[in-house]
């Protein structure tokens, strides 16, 4: 990414994913960046964020989206990506 606004290191947590962009009269597919954080001095939120491939991307202008999540939140979403991934896993055994 040329003109990246996430920063990626080796502790990003995901460094090169495909990904899609879907919205009114566009669709667009990329690689993209997702990363897991909290703030390291007094945590009160898990953060997710995720930014698209911008050198490959027509319609969207270069940005990162970025979820605030409470403890409860990130759980629950870590327990539907489990559950997901073992749906995923069973079927393709």
């Amino acid at each position: 990414m040329a003109d990246r606004i996430m920063r990626v290191n080796a502790y990003t947590t995901l460094d090169l994913v495909d990904a899609e962009a879907e919205g009114h009269n566009f669709e667009e597919e990329a690689y993209a960046t997702v990363n897991v954080t909290s703030p390291r001095r007094n945590p009160d939120h898990v953060e997710f964020a995720l930014e698209l491939d911008n050198t490959t991307l027509e319609t969207l202008d270069t940005h990162a989206d970025r979820l605030r999540l409470n403890p409860e939140q990130a759980r629950t979403l870590a327990a539907a990506l489990e559950s997901e991934a073992d749906a995923v896993e069973d079927a393709q055994q």
